[in-house]
């Protein structure tokens, strides 16, 4: 069931125009092909959750009116600054507005939009898909609550503050970035952005949309398949149902292989003859289950993915039972146009299709959680998923009250340092992590979590690693790619720039024993394509010094692959190199920033990675 895109007249019935100029992406600003064709009428329409869809949808996506204020200000503001357009954040060349956002000020949002047409007894939900970092809302002049957290969807049942004809929404929102005691998880924003850390996003930055739900409806449906065929499914509701019964069917192109009932609480589905999911055949079983009058749509890849023992005694990763090397790339996710928002859905799928197509069977998406229909298309185009927390503080004297070295975070030695964080901080830390693994849980391609990188905000790592392995069995855990190793979870994970290495003698005495060896992060060569670069004035680098020519970096990206197939013989399971494209002043992408230039084509990596037996044809 595909859901219906509600009309342009309802979506723009209370449309902004701002003193009738048009909008436009701020002047002299990097775009891709996807940001070039941006509008406000084409701005990301895809239905925003394909994991749990419903029919009865709108759209809020478009022009809204923005102002940014002193931080304290409370009531509305009489003056708007002009429009922007959502959902792209204040900071980017597509919101039109391309401005930053200091601590100490507030941004404000406002739009009108029409009661959506619903039937009887049926509600409203208002969603945001992410909004960095809290925000304050009101619906007609009434409160309707807050928020905390940047990176994450969440929701508010606004049925009962709804007016006939135009209703009018207001924000406010404040972002603190990288202030010191903020401890907000902001991964790479700086407010100083250089070198590693790239340009802050404030506001909304993923699709806002209202929904039509009846009474009594399904809030989450957890959905845990097993390879034998069986698929559990747990409902989370909302409403007086009467002790109903739930539904679910399951259809493979189309056609019902298997049904069950029973209480939302628990229904087991028996799938016969499975049919696996993996990067090879990335087949999905399309579910769709009601519960009274609420019918939704979701799917699921029947998949296990385990810790086994090699013929050469070292621990591998392991996907249906078969070994499989984990080779892929450190993925950013950010975008010269949007930051973190791409500027289309095309556009989002079009890195996986290249990284599929280059012969990489992962991606290790670091330190952002990407839109939730990034996820779906890597469960449909065959792509395992690292997925890693968004980090928090960066060094000495940010965040943690208790500095990590960085010869502990890269050499793994042992005596790891954990920082001091107080209680409310880490309690936030925690909530934003369990609803980033909720939210995620049902996606097949995602097969590892990643708490912490690099001690970036690391602490408390046994509790919170003991905490994830608990939470979701159904996958590994990667506690601390890059270093400051604790012995929870299953892997150990090293970075060596530019060419890879191992410290394996930090592991003598059985300190690595019981746990998966890999290197989470190493290349980085990088390479300046003129008329392709964020700021032709600023530092363009990458790790080692640039080479003189494009032979020179070929050459470079060819000896790191043949030091990591040297690597896997020894023991390691995985190998991630840096990076998918430029980000800023990055240069080490295998794409430019702006995605216009493949420094290598897919037909040519895929070759090579083939040839050094990384991938197998």
């Amino acid at each position: 069931m595909k859901p219906v895109f509600c009309s342009l007249a309802l979506v723009g019935a209370f449309s902004l125009s701002w003193n009738g100029f048009a909008w436009e992406p701020a002047p002299a600003s990097m775009l891709s092909e996807w940001g070039e064709a941006v509008t406000p009428e084409n701005v990301w329409t895809e239905y925003p959750r394909p994991i749990l869809e419903r029919v009865n949808w709108t759209n809020l996506n478009g022009l809204w009116e923005y102002a940014v204020t002193d931080g304290e200000q409370r009531r509305v503001p009489k003056d708007w600054d002009g429009e922007i357009l959502v959902p792209f954040a204040l900071e980017s060349a597509l919101s039109g507005v391309k401005q930053g956002l200091r601590p100490d000020q507030a941004l404000w949002y406002r739009r009108s939009f029409a009661t959506p047409d619903g039937g009887e007894g049926e509600r409203t939900l208002l969603n945001f898909e992410a909004v960095d970092y809290f925000c304050e809302l009101w619906l007609n002049d009434k409160e309707l609550g807050s928020h905390t957290g940047g990176n994450l969807p969440f929701s508010f049942d606004i049925t009962e503050y709804l007016k006939r004809g135009k209703n009018t929404l207001v924000l406010k929102v404040v972002d603190r970035t990288d202030t010191q005691g903020a401890y907000q998880t902001h991964g790479k924003q700086r407010l100083d952005p250089s070198g590693i850390w790239y340009t802050p996003v404030s506001g909304i930055w993923q699709t806002v949309w209202l929904e039509q739900v009846p009474e009594y409806y399904v809030t989450e449906a957890k959905i845990t398949p097993s390879i034998d065929g069986t698929v559990d499914v747990v409902l989370k509701t909302v409403g007086k149902g009467n002790g109903q019964d739930a539904s679910v069917v399951v259809s493979l192109a189309g056609q019902e292989v298997a049904r069950a009932s029973g209480p939302p609480s628990g229904i087991r589905v028996n799938i016969p003859d499975p049919q696996l999911w993996s990067p090879d055949s990335p087949t999905l079983y399309d579910i769709t289950i009601q519960l009274g009058n609420d019918i939704v749509e979701s799917y699921t890849g029947l998949r296990e993915t385990t810790v086994v023992e090699g013929e050469d005694g070292h621990l591998r990763l392991a996907l249906n039972g078969e070994i499989v090397f984990h080779w892929g790339t450190l993925d950013q996710g950010w975008w010269p146009g949007g930051l973190l928002t791409p500027p289309s859905d095309a556009a989002m799928a079009s890195d996986i299709h290249f990284l599929k197509a280059a012969g990489f069977n992962m991606l290790r998406k670091h330190i952002k959680v990407e839109p939730r229909r990034y996820y779906t298309h890597c469960d449909r185009i065959g792509i395992l998923v690292w997925q890693d927390q968004v980090s928090t503080g960066f060094g000495k004297n940010r965040i943690e009250e208790k500095a990590i070295s960085s010869a502990e975070w890269t050499k793994l030695a042992p005596d790891p340092a954990d920082a001091v964080w107080p209680e409310d901080a880490h309690e936030q830390f925690m909530a934003e992590f369990q609803v980033m693994v909720d939210t995620l849980y049902n996606h097949p391609s995602i097969v590892q979590w990643v708490p912490f990188n690099e001690g970036w905000g690391q602490h408390r790592t046994l509790e919170v690693g003991r905490w994830i392995a608990d939470y979701d069995p159904t996958r590994q855990v990667n506690i601390a790619s890059g270093g400051n190793f604790f012995p929870v979870g299953h892997i150990v994970d090293g970075h060596k720039y530019p060419n890879p290495r191992f410290p394996f003698e930090f592991g003598e005495g059985g300190r690595f024993d019981g746990f998966v060896k890999v290197i989470g992060e190493f290349g980085g060569h990088g390479f300046p394509v003129e008329g392709h670069l964020w700021d032709p004035e600023a530092r363009n680098w990458g790790y080692g010094k640039l080479p003189k020519d494009e032979a020179e970096w070929r050459s470079r990206y060819r000896k790191s692959l043949e030091m990591l197939t040297d690597l896997k013989d020894k023991g390691i399971a995985a190998g991630l190199y840096t990076q998918t494209s430029d980000v800023e002043g990055e240069v080490n992408g295998l794409l430019t920033y702006d995605r216009k230039v493949r420094k290598i084509t897919a037909e040519e990596l895929s070759q090579i990675h083939s040839e050094l037996g990384l991938i197998e044809r």
